[in-house]
């Protein structure tokens, strides 16, 4: 069975009702995303950090796979997929994708700030001040901030992926945050045959093999009989 790879970003997650940070147009209530979305913010008020996770894991909660999560577990009847996410969310995994690895983290699970090795499920949507590890310290949402950098393992996983695949397909991503943004050119670089499913153009979409302007829940069904041709 040929290896299909998936980049998703914050567009799949939108189609189902989340907010993405761009669209909060840099602000969380009169909030900078910074404050309540990085190291600096957690220092200076953990509570709030706490609250503005808390409020988007229970939108998250109240939220359900749209018709493109579901067209890439469709995928699984004919390709070996595997889903890179730039999304914190568990859309994917509701909606019955086999393969994940999450980028930036997920949000419906938090991590010890003393030991990052400690992480635990978060049961409902909330996380609070209190809320402790098994060595007595904060727990925090389990994501990558601002300003901290990737983990080392699913990075490599991903860009490994990236250049040993039969097809690459990439749904929803501005394609303007790394290194994330970097993972359709190694594919590219690779000669491997590159789809963008978007409905705005990126930088991706003048070097991809194939650009399709559309959101995912439209694009995918439709996209399967295509991709077939690569079976």
């Amino acid at each position: 069975m040929k290896k299909l790879v998936v980049l998703s970003g914050a567009g799949m997650s939108a189609e189902s009702g989340l907010r993405t940070f761009r669209e909060m147009g840099g602000l969380w209530e009169e909030y900078d995303v910074y404050e309540v979305a990085s190291p600096g913010g957690w220092q200076k008020d953990r509570e709030l950090v706490l609250r503005f996770y808390n409020e988007r894991r229970k939108q998250l909660l109240e939220a359900e796979p749209n018709a493109g999560h579901l067209g890439l577990v469709e995928l699984e009847k004919f390709f070996e997929v595997w889903i890179v996410t730039q999304n914190i969310d568990d859309l994917h995994e509701r909606a019955g994708s086999s393969r994940i690895l999450h980028l930036h983290g997920e949000i419906r699970k938090a991590r010890s700030t003393a030991d990052p090795s400690l992480v635990y499920d978060i049961e409902g949507w909330k996380l609070e001040e209190g809320d402790l590890c098994e060595k007595g310290s904060q727990l925090r949402p389990h994501v990558v901030w601002f300003g901290e950098t990737l983990p080392e393992a699913p990075l490599a996983a991903a860009l490994d992926l990236s250049e040993n695949c039969d097809l690459f397909l990439v749904i929803g991503t501005s394609s303007m945050v790394q290194p994330a943004a970097s993972l359709p050119r190694y594919a590219l670089r690779s000669k491997i045959f590159t789809i963008e499913v978007n409905p705005e153009p990126t930088q991706i979409s003048e070097i991809a093999n194939e650009y399709i302007q559309s959101n995912s829940g439209i694009a995918l069904p439709k996209l399967l009989e295509e991709m077939k041709k690569y079976l």
